[in-house]
């Protein structure tokens, strides 16, 4: 991102030198982590280049953790306006029953996580899964389409 060092510049200022016989190694295991950047300070954005001036303007600096692929998942399925709700209305017009196995709901969410896409990528991921079954299935007697593990690998349509 933006300010990729961030997180070394937190984890030097936590660090003593280790230098000598009765000196610690560093761990540098936790960069990249996201837990470094709860300790987030103002200086620390100052360092990586923003102004002074406007790093003041800031009320609260709060670092945020990353999401998972648990959290991802429920992104899909949860809020009121959920991109796979969405789509399940879309079908419905064409009274159509649209079905996901939680497996494929999990493998959408593994990909926009190794994509690293975050929420915003759930969508650009299911729409070609679904492209296809959008604009062939209004008109036919299908009733039901089933979105399993195979469908995202692309094994199957």
């Amino acid at each position: 991102g933006a300010f990729g060092d961030l997180e070394e510049m937190i984890q030097d200022r936590h660090d003593q030198p280790s230098i000598g016989f009765g000196s610690t190694l560093r761990d540098r295991s936790t960069i990249g982590s996201g837990k470094l950047l709860k300790e987030l300070r103002p200086s620390d954005l100052v360092s990586s280049g923003m102004m002074p001036e406007f790093v003041g303007r800031f009320p609260i600096i709060v670092g945020l953790e990353g999401l998972d692929e648990e959290t991802l998942k429920n992104i899909l399925t949860e809020p009121e306006n959920s991109v796979v709700k969405q789509y399940k209305a879309l079908f419905k017009m064409d009274n159509v029953d649209l079905e996901f196995t939680d497996g494929a709901l999990q493998l959408i969410a593994k990909e926009a996580l190794e994509k690293k896409t975050g929420a915003r990528g759930l969508r650009a991921i299911m729409e070609p899964l679904l492209l296809d079954a959008m604009y062939d299935i209004p008109g036919t007697k299908v009733t039901t389409v089933r979105v399993d593990e195979d469908v995202v690998k692309g094994n199957k349509a």
